[in-house]
C-alpha cells in the first residue's frame, strides 16, 4: 500500500513537473522571440557607433577623443534601478535606467574636433537603452532555460528511474505475495484430503 501510494504521488510529480515543463517552453518561445527582435536593434545601433567612432578617431586621432571622453563623462550621471518580479515561479529582474545630463552644452570646441563626434555621442546615449533590454531578456531567457533543464532532468529521472523501480517492487511484492497464496492454497488442500483420508 505504500508503495503503491509513493507511485502515485511520483506519477502525479511527473505529470505536474511535464504541465511546468510545457509553461516555460511557451514562455520560453515569447521572450526568444522579443529577444530576437531586440537583439537585431541593438546590434543595428552597435554596428553604426562602431562606424562613426572609426570615422572620429580617423579624424582626432585617439588621445584627443579620449581627453574629450574623459571631459564628457563627468556631465553624465546614470542612474540605475534593479526591481525583481516573479514570473511562472521564476524571479526576474527589470532595469530602470536614466542618464542626467549636467549642461546642454558639450564639454568640447566644434572647432577642433569631428564633425562625427556630435553624432557618436547621441547615438551613444540611444545604444544604452536596447543594450539593457538586451541584456536583461537574456539574464530572463538564461533563467528560464536552467530551470526548464533541472525540470527536465526531474522528469527524465521520475520516467526512468523512479517510477519503473517502485513499479518493480510492486510487481515483486504482488508475485511474492501470489507464490505464499498458492503455497496456502496446496497446503490447505494436503490438509482438506488427509482429513478426508483419516475419515475412510
Amino acid at each position: 500500500m505504500e508503495l503503491q501510494n509513493k507511485l502515485k504521488f511520483a506519477e502525479k510529480g511527473k505529470d505536474f513537473l511535464e504541465f511546468r515543463r510545457e509553461q516555460l517552453i511557451k514562455i520560453i518561445n515569447e521572450y526568444w522571440n522579443e529577444y530576437q527582435t531586440q537583439q537585431k536593434e541593438f546590434l543595428s545601433l552597435f554596428r553604426s557607433v562602431m562606424l562613426l567612432l572609426n570615422q572620429t578617431y580617423k579624424e582626432m586621432g585617439k588621445k584627443n577623443f579620449k581627453i574629450i571622453s574623459s571631459i564628457s563623462k563627468i556631465r553624465f550621471e546614470p542612474q540605475l534601478n534593479l526591481k525583481y518580479a516573479k514570473k511562472a515561479g521564476i524571479i526576474i529582474p527589470y532595469i530602470y535606467y536614466e542618464l542626467l545630463q549636467e549642461k546642454q552644452l558639450p564639454a568640447y570646441s566644434f572647432e577642433t574636433t569631428s564633425h562625427y563626434l556630435d553624432d557618436l555621442i547621441i547615438l551613444l546615449k540611444n545604444l544604452l537603452e536596447p543594450l539593457m533590454r538586451t541584456a536583461e531578456i537574456e539574464d530572463v531567457l538564461l533563467k528560464f532555460a536552467l530551470n526548464f533543464k533541472k525540470i527536465d532532468r526531474r522528469i527524465n529521472a521520475l520516467k526512468n528511474i523512479i517510477i519503473p523501480n517502485l513499479q518493480l517492487d510492486i510487481k515483486n511484492i504482488r508475485d511474492v505475495l501470489e507464490e505464499v497464496e498458492r503455497e496456502e492454497y496446496v497446503r490447505l488442500k494436503i490438509i482438506k484430503d488427509k482429513i478426508s483420508a483419516s475419515k475412510v
